[in-house]
């Protein structure tokens, strides 16, 4: 435990120290002033605290990821975003364990950080082509259930599959998909906001989220073909 905790401190440049206290600060904030539930409160800072750990690759992601998945699938229940709850339920929260396990196997010693690779041209076409097929027949599927916006909550539900599963495997492509996934997200819980559902902090993680996946790709992207 005790080298565990030395690692996930160990290679934090100050502006990503600043950023991991100003995204959390502010939404934690913002989500109080608004008057949102203690469930809404604490999924959306546990919820930015993974991302920017993910982003640095830190296995803590995993920790905050596990508390994070459980309390946004409640949050999607209740808005009726039944493919947001069985993605978070089912997949990403016993994911966030086979993650833990296979990042820890990769730490690079000297960073603290996880290896960071890039996928060949002909993986990222099929697994694009792949993502828009499953996202059309998942949409089917959820707008027989009566889901609110089927298709959008189809594309960011296939489309997080894809970047967890890539993410677990340290590819830099995921955060073309999570940015990807947060504009849909973001437009899907503005949507429910407007009318009428209060999950303000959920409405502002997303838009952290898509921040972060900026950033991110960014440093991914650079650090992998030093790899």
């Amino acid at each position: 435990m005790g080298e565990l905790l030395r690692s996930e401190l160990r290679g934090w440049k100050v502006w990503e120290v600043l950023w991991l206290i100003t995204a959390a600060t502010v939404i934690t904030a913002l989500s109080v002033y608004w008057k949102d539930d203690l469930m809404g409160i604490i999924c959306a800072a546990t919820g930015v605290i993974c991302v920017v750990c993910t982003g640095k690759g830190k296995l803590s992601a995993y920790l905050f990821g596990a508390v994070n998945t459980l309390l946004y699938a409640i949050i999607a229940w209740n808005a009726r975003f039944y493919g947001e709850v069985m993605l978070n339920a089912l997949y990403y929260f016993p994911l966030q364990f086979y993650g833990f396990y296979v990042w820890s196997k990769h730490i690079d010693p000297d960073t603290g950080e996880v290896e960071k690779k890039r996928m060949t041209a002909r993986c990222r076409g099929a697994l694009f082509a792949g993502l828009l097929a499953a996202a059309a027949a998942y949409g089917l599927l959820l707008e027989r259930l009566g889901g609110s916006l089927p298709y959008v909550d189809a594309l960011s539900t296939t489309a997080s599959v894809a970047a967890m599963m890539i993410s677990v495997k340290m590819y830099a492509e995921q955060w073309i998909l999570w940015i990807a996934v947060d504009i849909v997200t973001v437009f899907m819980w503005a949507f429910a906001f407007a009318g009428g559902n209060d999950s303000i902090a959920t409405l502002l993680m997303w838009i952290v989220y898509l921040g972060n996946a900026v950033i991110m790709y960014v440093k991914w992207n650079r650090e992998a073909k030093r790899g």
